[in-house]
């Protein structure tokens, strides 16, 4: 991809940004998902050969790249990349944890990110701004997954106060590191749980979506249902056990 096509792709993905943060609209979340999936596949090829297949980590790495778009304030002036980054590594990291696997930096990545680190000192001076990851990459003759590489190997052997000032591109507003690092968002688990169900759903035909909709949604009695469909409560019962009965499977699959 030339530099034109770099840019034209930087100018639509934060136009999605500024839609997405004023509708919230799920299709323009995929979109952003679809167009951001490199970062998580970057980050997930990381850890490999460290005791845990590649797809599980692409997977988790997936879940820290949703996490980091539903939490992205484009307001603030740093590029997404540099964001959802800690925010996609601390998941990582978490599993491994949850795994009781040790994270180890090789040598190359320490050496990479001092190199890296260099040359971010020497392009903010020269360009009177933070440079971008392709900044860093065109300085370094290096390539742009190699710089997010580095940097995220510098956030796992060389941790920072979490009050630290940074610069923004936003000269009016001062930003502090816990602005880009990844949180907990209570909305994030009602995100997932709709997910899941709109997948399930798929798999119902329109009766069991009625079925589930009405009583689920808006709870009416399995009486009411079958007295509206002009069928026996028994066997609205029992297709609503059907129904848990594809929940739970799809559940127990995804857990898998």
């Amino acid at each position: 991809m030339n530099n034109d096509s770099k840019q034209a792709e930087q100018k639509e993905i934060k136009k999605l940004f500024e839609e997405y943060s004023k509708n919230r609209d799920k299709k323009t979340r995929d979109i952003l998902i679809e167009k951001n999936l490199y970062i998580a596949e970057i980050l997930a090829k990381k850890y490999v050969n460290k005791g845990i297949e590649y797809d599980d980590l692409f997977q988790v790495a997936s879940i820290g790249l949703i996490l980091a778009i539903e939490r992205y304030d484009i307001s603030k002036g740093f590029e997404f990349s540099s964001y959802a980054t800690p925010t996609i590594v601390g998941e990582i990291k978490k599993y491994f944890r949850d795994k009781g696997w040790v994270i180890r930096v090789p040598r190359r990545i320490q050496e990479l990110s001092k190199k890296v680190n260099n040359a971010k000192t020497h392009l903010s001076q020269l360009l009177q701004k933070s440079p971008t990851i392709q900044d860093i990459a065109e300085y370094l003759n290096i390539t742009e997954e190699e710089v997010i590489e580095a940097l995220e190997g510098s956030r796992v052997y060389a941790p920072q106060s979490l009050d630290v000032s940074l610069d923004s591109q936003n000269e009016d507003r001062e930003v502090n590191l816990q602005d880009l690092i990844g949180q907990e968002d209570e909305d994030f688990a009602k995100i997932e749980m709709r997910d899941f169900i709109d997948g399930v759903m798929k798999n119902l035909n329109e009766l069991e979506k009625k079925i589930l909709i009405d009583r689920y949604f808006e709870k009416k009695t399995q009486v009411s249902i079958a007295k509206e469909l002009n069928i026996s409560q028994m066997t609205v019962s029992r297709m609503e056990k059907k129904i848990i009965e594809k929940f739970r499977n799809e559940m127990e699959e995804t857990n898998a």
